[in-house]
């Protein structure tokens, strides 16, 4: 039985229906396995995501539940997140290689993970699984558990797995949930629209 809610957004214009419907849940089935075949094509579109100069500036740290690497993530979770986020079939730190093996700056690295982490979102949406992407975690408490070289950066946590039941979540999720999705008018992002 599918869980999966009709969350498409009310668009201004047409879009794409895998960007119109995809979404960040909260709710995620505890018992289902990751669907791997899913994981692997969502894993195969961030790497080829655009980059600077194809330097391909990302790296991940992928922590499949019941792992001890992902309740080390878990761990390093803040406030409301360490509450839903453990239920995820996976979880994974997205890192950007902010300098190269020689030192050289790679100003253009944050960026390039950003682009891949969406492409894996978008991806990961289109072949059925949930995600929710993070910034509520600890850069240093991740960087301690996985002895991170400081030249990656954590940039965000990603929770990826099988949509859940909302009716089964806590309350405070399911009110987050059923929350109407919004977004500032496009003409408030355009600083200059000539």
């Amino acid at each position: 039985m599918s869980h999966v809610l009709d969350r498409a957004a009310q668009t201004d214009v047409p879009i794409l229906d895998v960007l119109a419907e995809r979404w960040s849940t909260r709710v995620f089935d505890a018992e289902a396995p990751i669907d791997e075949e899913a994981l692997r094509a969502a894993f195969e579109a961030a790497r080829w995501s655009p980059s600077a100069n194809n330097t391909q500036p990302w790296r991940f740290v992928l922590a499949r539940r019941g792992t001890d690497a992902h309740a080390r993530i878990v761990e390093s979770l803040v406030g409301f997140n360490q509450g839903w986020a453990p239920a995820a079939g996976a979880l994974f730190v997205v890192l950007a290689e902010t300098a190269d093996a020689e030192g050289t700056a790679r100003p253009w690295a944050t960026y390039d993970a950003g682009q891949a982490a969406a492409f894996f979102t978008v991806e990961a949406h289109a072949r059925g699984l949930a995600t929710h992407t993070m910034g509520g975690f600890s850069a240093d408490q991740l960087r301690a558990a996985f002895d991170i070289d400081p030249r990656f950066i954590p940039v965000t946590v990603i929770a990826v797995g099988a949509f859940g039941d909302p009716a089964a979540a806590e309350e405070a999720v399911r009110a987050r949930e059923a929350a109407p999705r919004t977004r500032r008018p496009l003409a408030d992002s355009l600083l200059l629209d000539a």
